[in-house]
This record gives structure tokens, sequence and C-alpha cells, in this order.
């Protein structure tokens, strides 16, 4: 769930213990930017056990659902963004195989810690692939057209200007490869908004409150009902230049993933 909207660093996770670094000039973070920041470092210890908790499991189905809509094969460069804690990133890691490149990218340089540590337990060789980065959504430090392929899994929902990330998202895709989208879904369906809000008020923020993380899950709701709807998104990537855009709900409509091609 990290998203990207900090300043960008040149420190970076690489997977096999070698410092690299990728220099970009500074953006200036907002005030929103640097809480949504903080709020992402102080979860991210309890992130992987709570999503576990909280879905039931399932959140892994929708990952491997989101990597598959990517279109990434074996021997390709793709790019996660808002990689949070590495799911995935670990995904697609395994669909380039050893011969392909992960970059993980994220403002949260606690959630990349826990990454790079579940990284040095995994022993497949395709984990090796993947390296580790801290940057900013709205400023990528990539080449143009440089990915065949991109996800972004519960991010774009907390950048500010998604405007610009959705634009930057097209510039570093090759022409004819896919960005996949993961998010909660913002639903026209009364039903389905008052089911999902009852859950975050009576299941969401209490368990999040054994963690001490009360406050922290309770802007789940509130940037939900901030987001754009599956025809926005649709609009919003048209807008950045996409070819085409096609969001899905999944999940009986509480969870979206937005398709769209360069």
């Amino acid at each position: 769930m990290a998203s990207l909207l900090g300043i960008v660093f040149p420190v970076t996770f690489p997977g096999q213990g070698q410092l690299h670094s990728r220099r970009r000039s500074v953006v200036k973070s907002s005030s929103s930017s640097d809480e949504r920041q903080t709020l992402f470092n102080r979860i991210a210890p309890v992130y992987d056990n709570l999503n576990d908790l909280l879905s039931l499991g399932q959140h892994r189905i929708w990952k491997n659902m989101a990597v598959s809509w990517s279109g990434a094969r074996t021997g390709d460069k793709v790019l996660d963004l808002c990689c949070g804690s590495g799911d995935l990133a670990f995904l697609f890691s395994e669909k380039v195989g050893p011969s392909g490149k992960v970059m993980g990218l994220d403002f949260s340089s606690e959630q990349l810690a826990v990454a790079a540590s579940r990284q040095k337990l995994r022993v497949r060789s395709c984990y090796k692939c993947i390296e580790w980065i801290e940057g900013d959504a709205t400023d990528l430090p990539f080449d143009d057209c440089e990915f065949d392929a991109i996800t972004m899994g519960y991010g774009l929902r907390n950048v500010v200007d998604r405007d610009r990330a959705m634009r930057e998202v097209y510039r570093v895709l090759k022409p004819g490869s896919r960005v996949s989208i993961l998010d909660f879904n913002k639903s026209n369906q009364s039903v389905t908004t008052f089911m999902q809000d009852w859950m975050i008020d009576n299941v969401v923020i209490p368990v999040a409150t054994l963690y001490d993380l009360a406050k922290e899950y309770e802007y789940l709701k509130y940037s939900i009902n901030g987001y754009l709807t599956g025809e926005e998104l649709e609009a919003l990537a048209s807008e950045a230049g996409f070819s085409s855009a096609r969001h899905y709900e999944i999940s009986g409509g509480f969870m979206g993933n937005l398709v769209a091609v360069r």
C-alpha cells in the first residue's frame, strides 16, 4: 500500500548487496506527502501480517492477477511502482526469470528495508534480479521507453499528483507495453460503498488498534473516498496518452485493476 510521493533519494537497496546510485533532481515534498511517507514507514514492520490477516490471504490472489495482466514475459525488464514490502516485485521476478530485471521503487525507506530483508531469505535465482530504489512516482529516475511492463499495487490512490504520475508511467513504458494498477475500487454502487466503509470501521480499524495503528488505518477510508472510479481511471490513462485502458472490478467490486496499453 506504500505510495511514492516524497523526495527522490540516491540510496538504493540492491539485491546482492551492491550499492547503486540513481540521481535525479530533488523534488520537494508537500506536507501531505511527508505525512503519508511517515505513515507508511510506521506501518512497515507489520504491513505484511496485517495484509494477510485483513484480507484472509486474498491479497495474494489479487496481486497475482495484477502481474498476469501486465503481460510480463521471460527476459523482460519490468518496474513495480509503490512496491512496498515487495510482493508484486517478487511475483514479477518469477515471471521474467533470472534473465530478466525487476526494479522495485517506493518512497518509504522502511518498506524497502523490509523488501530487501525478505529478498535475502529467498533462494531461487530469479529473486536475485530485483533492485530496490527509493524515489518519487511523479519524477521517475528512468529513461524513456525503458520497461516492458509496469505494476502499481495500492499506490496511485496515495499519489497527490496522479496526472503527473500516470504521465511518468507512460513515459518509461515501451510502446505496446502495459501497466497494471491494482487498488481498492471506488464503486458507484451504494451497497458496495456501504460494505467497504463498514468493513473498515468494524474490522480493519479494530484489528489495527491491536497493533497501535488505528490512526494510520483510519486514513484508508478517506483515501478510498478521495480516489477515482473505474471510469475516471480509464480517462486518466487516456489523457496521459495510453492507446487503450480498461478497469476491471474484482472481489465483488471491493477491488479494482486498471490495465492500460501504451
